[in-house]
């Protein structure tokens, strides 16, 4: 049976002070809320990471990093490769978020290239993807939604999706307050599970977690999480609160 799982994407907010309250307050929040057959990760700054990793020790709470670099190491100014992460504990990376393909040129091919990179240093991804508005109104979003399945994941072994978690996150709903309804969510969901299905097995797609992503807040989040290919959430601002995120957790 597949996982649930709650991702707060903390992008690049909180000081390393603003880091430790917040992991403090999550820790006291989610204190008695059960959390068997759940998984909550955290996704600080990188120059948090190693704070965090010690702040969340004897708590059911992981750390995950934001991003990574595909090279083992070299002259890449500013980047972070998979053995440093691992190096500190880290043993989650997300890749291919909508602001990183956006504000950064971040291609399938590159996706590609970083996902292997991170299975073969043993981290699990978090492999994020969607549609822009664009492609929604013309009818596009699934077509977008399956090439960029098939050109950064579809190489893979069907084996290897057991370290990958989905997140489908409609770049039209990240941090504009507009939310795909629970049945656009649902509906993604199942065509997502469906390609994999095609591609591979029916094992594969079953066993495989694909979290909605886009203005999750704790008024849509049970809604949201109640549809049967919705496995949980990658929340953005309501995850930078520890009382609505905790209450996101709940909903699942």
């Amino acid at each position: 049976m597949r996982k649930k799982i709650v991702a707060g994407n903390w992008k690049m907010n909180n000081t390393l002070d603003e880091t430790k309250k917040l992991i403090k307050e999550l820790k006291k929040e989610i204190k008695g809320v059960k959390l068997k057959g759940k998984r909550v990760l955290i996704a600080p700054t990188f120059v948090n990471l190693q704070p965090a990793v010690k702040k969340i020790k004897k708590s059911k709470i992981e750390v995950i990093a934001q991003n990574m670099h595909q090279a083992k190491n070299g002259a890449f100014t500013g980047e972070i490769s998979a053995d440093m992460l691992t190096d500190i504990g880290v043993k989650t990376v997300i890749i291919g978020h909508s602001e990183r393909r956006e504000y950064f040129g971040e291609t399938d091919a590159i996706l590609a290239e970083k996902v292997d990179a991170a299975l073969s240093n043993n981290l699990e991804v978090v492999f994020c993807f969607g549609e822009k508005w664009e492609d929604r109104k013309a009818g596009n979003h699934f077509k977008v939604i399956e090439a960029q399945l098939k050109n950064a994941l579809f190489h893979l072994e069907a084996g290897s999706f057991k370290n990958i978690i989905l997140a489908y996150e409609p770049v039209w709903a990240i941090g504009t307050g507009q939310t795909a309804s629970a049945d656009q969510a649902q509906e993604m969901h199942a065509f997502i599970r469906s390609l994999i299905e095609k591609k591979y097995n029916n094992e594969t797609a079953d066993a495989i977690s694909i979290l909605y992503g886009g203005s999750v807040k704790p008024n849509n989040a049970e809604e949201i999480f109640s549809k049967p290919d919705v496995d949980g959430g990658l929340i953005g601002g309501a995850s930078l609160k520890a009382k609505d995120f905790t209450a996101i957790i709940k909903a699942i």
